[in-house]
């Protein structure tokens, strides 16, 4: 899938959480993104940390999948 697009998808969850507090907003994205995501999907998202197409609070829970939980 392009990288544009699993941005978009990104930003999308990260809307749903907007209305929770910076950390909280990160923690239930990364958690969304774990559950959810097939691994290949979030592979490429890691990819997609070198663009500007994440937004800020996506962007540090993208990078919080670069950790094994």
């Amino acid at each position: 899938m392009a990288h544009d697009k699993l941005a978009y998808m990104a930003n999308q969850i990260g809307k749903f959480f907007a209305h929770k507090p910076e950390g909280e907003a990160v923690a239930a994205i990364e958690d969304h993104l774990r559950k959810f995501w097939d691994p290949r999907m979030r592979g490429q998202i890691l990819a997609a940390l070198e663009t500007d197409a994440l937004d800020p609070r996506v962007r540090r829970a993208v990078e919080g999948l670069k950790t094994a939980h």
